[in-house]
């Protein structure tokens, strides 16, 4: 079930979209993922994840739809390397509250932003806010890559420190993509000494810290690519597309009259 908006006639769009209607925008990069993984990982994620999503909630019977993913985003942590292509906070921030004074002018009540990035994370929570406060959409953020244990119960010896073309981002590439991937230019890319750290890091730890992706001496990785596989890639694609359904079934019912 194809449910790209863009394929619509303008007519079709103005008939027959109505505040139940969902427009869901993925947000990708095209950026730096070391010599063995392709610049668009980050778009792959986005557009491949989340237009699965769409398809299969649109089968579900949601009245759920995409714009074309974003290719270009917030990725300056990467700007020092070449074959980066990223906004500035401001034109991306000005570039999403458009899409949702757009949206808003189609007549659909929801609009999502299914993020393949984190580096886009921070700023489009203050997209949501602004677009709730201008049009009066509902608004969220979802992402389309979610963490989950490899295959088979082994455990990744990444330290919890597996954020940017580690094996997890690998993993997921080789399944969708693999002749994008190569593992023969794949290394370890951990930045051991931040394990040390209790409450400052990634992934969940209190402390955040500004950075960029040439701080830690590994080559603009932050992972270990060489643990990737394709079964691994194969486990988060079906939990990343399950999860992003359920979510847009829970946005379909969300009222914020009855949230808290």
């Amino acid at each position: 079930m194809r449910r790209d908006l863009v394929e619509l006639p303008g007519p079709d769009v103005a008939a027959d979209f109505t505040r139940e209607t969902i427009v869901v925008v993925g947000t990708g990069a095209i950026e730096h993922h070391g010599p063995h993984l392709p610049l668009n990982t980050d778009y792959l994620l986005a557009d491949v994840i989340g237009g699965a999503a769409v398809e299969q909630a649109a089968v579900d019977g949601l009245d759920v739809w995409r714009l074309p993913t974003l290719a270009f985003t917030k990725s300056d942590e990467h700007s020092w390397a070449p074959g980066t292509v990223w906004l500035d906070w401001d034109t991306m921030y000005r570039t999403c509250v458009e899409i949702g004074r757009a949206v808003d002018t189609m007549g659909a009540g929801t609009l999502v932003f299914a993020n393949g990035h984190g580096g886009n994370t921070a700023l489009l929570q203050v997209v949501l806010r602004e677009i709730r406060k201008l049009y009066g959409l509902k608004t969220f953020l979802m992402p389309t890559l979610i963490r989950t244990d490899p295959p088979a119960g082994e455990g990744l010896d990444e330290r919890n420190l597996g954020i940017h073309g580690g094996a997890a981002e690998t993993s997921i590439v080789m399944h969708m993509r693999p002749e994008l991937v190569d593992l023969s230019r794949a290394e370890r890319w951990v930045p051991e000494h931040l394990a040390a750290f209790r409450h400052i890091g990634f992934n969940g730890l209190p402390v955040s810290f500004g950075w960029l992706s040439s701080d830690f001496g590994t080559g603009g990785v932050v992972g270990d690519p060489t643990q990737a596989t394709t079964a691994f890639g194969a486990k988060l694609y079906d939990a990343s597309v399950a999860q992003a359904v359920a979510s847009l079934h829970e946005i379909a019912r969300f009222d914020h009259k009855q949230a808290g």
